[in-house]
């Protein structure tokens, strides 16, 4: 391995993020996605982040939690209505070291603060695997027109635990 995996610093999104995660957005989709879309697919997927203004106020709409590892945004989250768990992205160069799955903690936990029983996510080709780990089951198969492309995705779900009363976790 050539860098251990170290736990990123959690923050809210804030609304100077949104021209650093729309590329990051951009350059996850192009190169995490590579070997389960085609080039059209991925691009056409990549271009919502085209309209930063657009996207930002997309993330500002959900709740966004953005990753840091040595000070630099190495990913986000987001969760929308409470219940479904909207999007997941991380730096291709931080991909399978724990920024993913430390958002994915996050947001489960807050869903469950919020009192959500069942969270939800459309787990594109590419994240399929990553949310089955986490216990996500798929329920529907799924395909979504973008930009004049067809691509696949999967709707999971997974029980959430009740917090603990009193817990500091």
């Amino acid at each position: 391995m050539a860098r251990s995996a170290q736990t990123p610093g959690l923050r809210p999104f804030l609304p100077a993020d949104a021209a650093m995660l729309a590329a990051l957005f951009r350059e996850s989709v192009d190169e995490l996605a590579a070997d389960d879309y085609d080039d059209a697919q991925r691009e056409a997927w990549a271009s919502k982040a085209d309209d930063q203004e657009a996207f930002g106020a997309l993330l500002a709409g959900d709740l966004t939690i953005v990753a840091l590892v040595d000070g630099e945004i190495a990913g986000f989250a987001s969760l929308k209505d409470n219940a479904d768990f909207h999007m997941l992205y991380v730096r291709p160069e931080l991909a399978r070291r724990g920024v993913g799955s430390a958002l994915a903690d996050a947001i489960e936990k807050i869903a469950a603060g919020r009192g959500t029983k069942t969270l939800t996510v459309d787990a594109s080709d590419a994240a399929r695997d990553f949310f089955a780990a986490r216990g996500y089951v798929a329920t529907t198969r799924n395909t979504i027109e973008i930009g004049g492309q067809w691509l696949g995705n999967t709707t999971m779900t997974k029980a959430l635990a009740a917090p603990v009363a009193g817990s500091a976790h």
